[in-house]
């Protein structure tokens, strides 16, 4: 890798520390690639991503972002879960290393906020962003319904009583 290749790798980390809620760095030490590219398909499809970058380099990137606290934790074969979503890496992460006990949270960051084992273990047990958004559609729309429930309820009340009466006066 050449210099300008370095240059590049340290931008776009740089970039990822910028924008990410939540980045987790994990030692992927004995996982196989068939495993890596689970990992890799998983936060995908929950809209993050995992990147393996040389330790190094991604020090250099983190000089001056946010999530700045995580650099003592880039030793060894470390990969990075990441995602704009405070939630979905960390939930990635997490039920990842349920599945497979090579792979090993170290911690990570939120923002300015470093986690560590248990603190990506609690994000990880929030509701994610869509869970939120459809938790609280649902409280905004219930009392919608209730009223229209009760708007409707005497109507349907007088109209019982009127095929009753009437039924009545057939008989």
């Amino acid at each position: 890798m050449d210099r300008a290749q370095k240059e590049q790798l340290v931008d776009e980390l740089g970039q990822i520390f910028e924008s990410s809620g939540v980045v987790v760095v994990s030692h992927y030490v004995g996982l196989t690639v068939a495993e890596m590219q689970d990992l890799r398909l998983r936060a995908r499809n929950a809209g993050g991503a995992v990147r393996v970058a040389k330790n190094r380099l991604a020090k250099i990137a983190l000089d001056g972002k946010p999530c700045e606290s995580i650099g003592p934790l880039l030793t060894g074969m470390t990969v990075l879960t990441y995602s704009e979503d405070p939630v979905a890496a960390a939930k990635v992460a997490e039920d990842f290393a349920k599945e497979n006990k090579k792979f090993l949270i170290l911690g990570g960051a939120m923002g300015e906020n470093a986690l560590d084992v248990a603190g990506v273990k609690a994000v990880a047990g929030m509701p994610s962003r869509e869970e939120l958004i459809a938790s609280i559609v649902g409280c905004i729309g219930a009392p919608a319904s209730n009223i229209a429930g009760a708007i409707g309820a005497p109507a349907s009340n007088i109209a019982s009583i009127l095929s009753t009466l009437e039924e009545r006066e057939a008989a």
